[in-house]
């Protein structure tokens, strides 16, 4: 097996999750979402967050706002809509009871 392939599985796993967290916080610039999660060392490409962006989107769990800027175009800016804060409140109850789950399984009793 290959373990570098299992652990990117495992992020991928919890991507949208993370993402979802970080635009939850408020409203945000994708560059911003890249550096907060390479700040929690998970490294993400923009080339990879952008489709996500797009997909969460087009499902309704987030719109966007144009700003203007001073130094080029104008940029886009992420906000979740009530749909998505629903949707990850169920996802974070589903990963909160995964994270126990797996808590426990892993734990070494104590003797």
């Amino acid at each position: 097996m290959d373990i570098q392939n299992t652990q990117s599985q495992m992020r991928k796993g919890v991507l949208e999750f993370c993402i979802l967290s970080i635009i939850r916080q408020g409203e945000v610039y994708p560059s911003d979402i890249v550096d907060k999660m390479k700040a929690a060392n998970l490294h993400i490409l923009e080339g990879t967050l952008y489709p996500l962006l797009t997909r969460l989107k087009n499902a309704g769990y987030l719109t966007y706002r144009w700003v203007e800027s001073v130094s080029g175009p104008p940029r886009k800016y992420f906000i979740m809509t009530d749909i998505g804060l629903q949707f990850y409140d169920e996802l974070e109850k589903t990963w909160n009871e995964l994270a126990d789950a797996v808590k426990t399984l892993t734990q070494v009793p104590k003797k």
